[in-house]
């Protein structure tokens, strides 16, 4: 840990797990402000799939880094990591601390670590390529096509996770056959950050009710509406945004692959599936400080007050850097 680096306090872990409300809470009493860590909040369009938190439940407390792009255009991690500096940097100069929250592992960990986004070009015609082999063959063929090429990405990338198998073999194909395994270094040493990560979990079937009753909530709101707006719009399967989980099931829905029921159990199934390599992924860190929710899905008095007297040091070191 290096206090004299700028401060953000990240708020990790699985879906369905209160992240969000957490983040809410604690910018309100840390004068702070939310940036989101969600890989599929970028995208204007996508609100109810990805759980933004609408305008009018965000308390006052302004939030960063959504709806950034249109669901057709591509958005990387390295896209992601200029945009947070710029805002980290900016709330750094208003007096403000950063509050990082979200579950997309690499974004949490992009900011907690200096990576090198060097070899991750691009190549459109390979992954149209691959796009085609996708459908032609299914997730499951193309998962195995990526664990001939590189071995460690396919063991770490579930074969329902096709935007990110994608992307390993389009890294592979731009980088002369180097895997995206060897694109980063994933040692802990640190960045140019003073990161602290508080994880939030629950017992697994407490945690797999909720996404259930998350998924249901979701389709109250209006997710199928959603889809179909954007289905009309000519947005695909073939979008690496509408393989997102909520959508890419309603959209097979939609092109009458399954009926509504059968969709909205692949959603609920899927998700499930993703809670469970969230939570791998992010047990791999182990600066990671894990808070036990209770059965209700709320923070301990004791966790918060941990969290709180963190983030009131982060802060206090900001103001201090303000006034000099």
């Amino acid at each position: 840990m290096n206090e004299h680096k700028p401060p953000v306090l990240c708020i990790v872990g699985p879906t369905a797990t209160g992240k969000s409300d957490l983040g809410i809470a604690l910018a309100k009493i840390l004068n702070g402000e939310v940036l989101s860590a969600d890989s599929m909040q970028v995208y204007r369009g996508m609100d109810v799939g990805t759980a933004k938190v609408p305008l009018h439940a965000r308390q006052g407390v302004p939030h960063h880094l959504l709806d950034l792009v249109e669901p057709d255009v591509r958005f990387t991690v390295a896209d992601w990591v200029t945009a947070a500096d710029e805002v980290i940097a900016a709330l750094h100069r208003r007096g403000k601390l950063p509050i990082v929250v979200g579950g997309t592992g690499l974004y949490i960990r992009a900011i907690c670590e200096d990576l090198d986004f060097g070899a991750a070009t691009e190549a459109p015609e390979a992954r149209q390529r691959w796009v085609r082999y996708l459908e032609a063959h299914g997730a499951e063929a193309l998962h195995a096509a990526l664990a001939k090429v590189d071995p460690p990405t396919a063991q770490r990338l579930h074969p329902n996770d096709t935007r990110r198998v994608l992307r390993a073999l389009e890294v592979y194909e731009a980088g002369g056959g180097r895997p995206l395994s060897a694109s980063y270094d994933w040692r802990v040493k640190g960045g140019r950050y003073w990161t602290v990560q508080f994880g939030l979990t629950v017992d697994r079937p407490i945690l797999y009710e909720r996404v259930n009753r998350r998924v249901d909530a979701m389709m109250a709101d209006g997710l199928a509406s959603e889809v179909t707006r954007l289905w009309e719009r000519g947005y695909s399967r073939s979008l690496p945004a509408m393989q997102a989980i909520g959508y890419k099931e309603l959209l097979a829905w939609l092109d009458g692959e399954c009926s509504l029921a059968e969709a909205v159990a692949a959603v609920k199934q899927n998700t499930r599936r993703f809670v469970k390599r969230q939570l791998s992924w992010f047990r791999r860190d182990p600066r990671v400080e894990w808070i036990e929710l209770d059965p209700e899905g709320r923070v301990e008095d004791a966790d918060l007050q941990r969290i709180l007297s963190v983030g009131q040091r982060m802060l206090a070191g900001i103001q201090s850097a303000c006034r000099e």
